[in-house]
């Protein structure tokens, strides 16, 4: 018996790992990086679905630490009223991926939520290793919480939002701003597939490891690249304290290599006493946020996040 077939594997999954499995592409690691990072592009031209319509989508950028930060404001609404705004970190195993590669995703979040989102496009490994990404992150979240009159909306609060390594940059994005707040307070974060920290042995790692789009060779290869500080808070967020993390939306794929790592950052908030809804989406895999078109219940998936998100947005008020 093969390892698909030892556990739930949604049929519209199914399809499209049997056609990714079937082409023998080889691994992220063995392309180079420039063409790794432009596989990743293309795989979203053909699995992710179109973009939203919105009324705003506007480039601009913020100081960081190593210069400018390339920004991407999006938004239902030309005007709004003051209130909280998403800030996104994109995923890719903190070397691939851009503002292009979750530009679809991002438009989808703004509609959906109806609130403001800005994506942030942060210093990429190997070329800028940790702690380069998280620093980005955090100089762009404080930038957002006290800038408005720039972005042109009264942000009153932020959720920072991403997933896998964006997941893992939001929630040590929250856990700074949290210990050393900023213009405007984190109200809520929510990863999505997180890593959350560096053990080895998570059972996932094993029963995942091939097949399901991440494997573990891809892992290492970004693992490499990054060159984190093994137990260092701002790389594995599970080492940080818990007990002030806002209220949380944290979601798991069931298929997932790093699962554990989520599940076992949803244990620690539950022991701290955090507010946390918990999904994991089952019979899914790493990456589904992005391959809507190509899994059409990814589009179920988000929805379900999105809904979670309004439940805690209201229990706010």
């Amino acid at each position: 018996m093969t390892e698909q077939t030892t556990h739930y594997v949604r049929p519209d999954v199914q399809a499209f790992l049997a056609f990714l499995n079937s082409t023998d592409a080889p691994p992220m690691s063995q392309l180079g990086l420039e063409a790794a990072r432009a596989s990743y592009i293309a795989m979203g031209q053909l699995a992710e679905a179109e973009p939203r319509a919105l009324a705003v989508i506007r480039d601009l950028s913020c100081p960081g630490p190593a210069g400018e930060i390339p920004l991407r404001l999006y938004d239902l609404r030309e005007t709004r009223e003051a209130g909280p705004a998403v800030v996104f970190f994109h995923g890719g195993g903190f070397v691939i991926g851009d503002l292009e590669s979750h530009h679809s995703l991002c438009t989808e979040i703004a509609a959906e939520l109806d609130l403001p989102v800005i994506a942030v496009d942060y210093r990429l490994a190997p070329e800028h290793p940790f702690p380069a990404a998280p620093d980005d992150c955090e100089a762009a979240a404080r930038w957002i919480a006290g800038n408005s009159t720039t972005l042109g909306r009264e942000i009153t609060g932020l959720i920072p939002m991403g997933d896998s390594a964006g997941g893992n940059l939001a929630i040590v994005v929250t856990q700074a701003l949290m210990d050393q707040p900023a213009a405007a307070p984190v109200v809520m974060q929510v990863p999505i597939y997180p890593l959350s920290d560096d053990r080895p042995d998570h059972e996932s790692f094993a029963q995942f490891a091939e097949g399901f789009l991440l494997t573990s060779d891809t892992m290492r290869w970004f693992a490499d690249a990054y060159r984190a500080m093994t137990g260092h808070k701002r790389a594995y967020p599970i080492y940080s304290d818990h007990s002030t993390t806002p209220p949380t939306v944290l979601v798991t794929a069931g298929l997932d290599p790093i699962r554990d790592s989520g599940r076992v950052y949803g244990a620690e908030l539950i022991r701290a006493g955090a507010e946390v809804v918990f999904l994991e989406m089952k019979g899914t895999i790493h990456g589904f946020t992005q391959l809507r078109k190509a899994i059409p219940s990814a589009q179920e998936d988000m929805q379900s996040i999105f809904k979670a998100v309004r439940l805690l947005l209201e229990r706010l008020k």
